[in-house]
């Protein structure tokens, strides 16, 4: 019997308008199925939350067929699913897919990374983390070669093996398809065998001039990065100082730089340089 997993990476990309059923393929049963799939996971990552009944609706498909779909979507790490209602969006208690983490807030991102790139010195060993913002500084790092990465994130080894002159070093321990990353004590006893120059992290929550994330084993791999490094910089973009998360990584102040995007409140970028805390802004380009 055929596998009706698809690799994350080669997803479709869709917009709302163009999620319908209609679009779903009738060449065979495995190939609707597989489609059908990829268009819930895009449309639920698209509104962030729907009722499962809606998407009975939307699809023309039982609800014994919307949660037999959703429950391989769960599966894989893409959606959370409770009482009736599926969502890609993170809670106080889980965070959401590396698939729907990556198409929120892009171009802050994308602004952030690019200012975190400048830090990099050519010869610097360097740790990378498995977050989608960290993820946006490979454009920028060919120019920063020679260069060490380190880092425990699939996706990010992958857009890093072709890169002339620079040595990968990839992390391994128990692998988790939510993030498309390692983690869990294999990888934070590699990761507290190096001493590296640089570390850049990014988390899902800033509350009390504190980070936090919702996974405890993400939390230790990050602090175990964080304890190895020489410079400890923070990625943040202005939404996650809306956020509340349950596990505390760290206090800002221990940070050598915060990086964050335009879009983040004058008065909370006032305090914490009124606490100490180095901030530096990045200004988003605008299409």
């Amino acid at each position: 019997m055929s596998d009706s997993r698809v690799p994350i990476d080669q997803m479709p990309v869709l917009t709302p308008e163009q999620i319908t059923a209609d679009q779903i393929p009738s060449d065979s049963r495995h190939a609707r199925q597989i489609a059908r799939r990829h268009l819930i996971a895009e449309a639920v990552m698209t509104e962030g939350t729907m009722r499962i009944e809606d998407l009975t609706a939307r699809f023309g498909i039982s609800l014994m067929t919307a949660h037999r779909d959703l429950d391989e979507l769960v599966g894989r790490g893409l959606l959370r699913k409770t009482r009736g209602i599926v969502s890609a969006a993170p809670t106080s208690l889980v965070e959401s897919s590396a698939v729907y983490r990556s198409t929120r807030q892009e171009l802050e991102k994308r602004a952030i990374a690019a200012a975190a790139a400048a830090h990099i010195e050519p010869g610097q060993a360097v740790f990378f983390d498995d977050s989608t913002t960290v993820l946006q500084m490979v454009p920028h790092l060919a120019s920063r070669v020679p260069l060490t990465a380190i880092t425990n994130s699939i996706t990010l080894m992958n857009e890093l093996r072709g890169v002339r002159d620079i040595t990968l070093l990839g992390l391994g321990g128990q692998f988790y398809n939510w993030c498309n990353a390692f983690m869990g004590p294999v990888t934070t006893a590699e990761i507290r065998r190096l001493r590296p120059d640089l570390v850049f992290l990014s988390m899902s929550a800033i509350t009390d001039d504190m980070v936090f994330h919702q996974n405890p084993e993400m939390v230790e791999t990050k602090r175990a990065m964080f304890d190895s490094a020489a410079r400890r910089i923070l990625l943040a973009d202005h939404t996650k100082f809306e956020r509340r998360a349950l596990h505390a990584m760290g206090a800002l102040d221990e940070f050598d730089v915060v990086i964050v995007d335009d879009g983040t409140p004058p008065r909370l970028i006032d305090r914490m340089r009124a606490r100490g805390i180095n901030v530096e802004v990045a200004a988003v380009q605008t299409p």
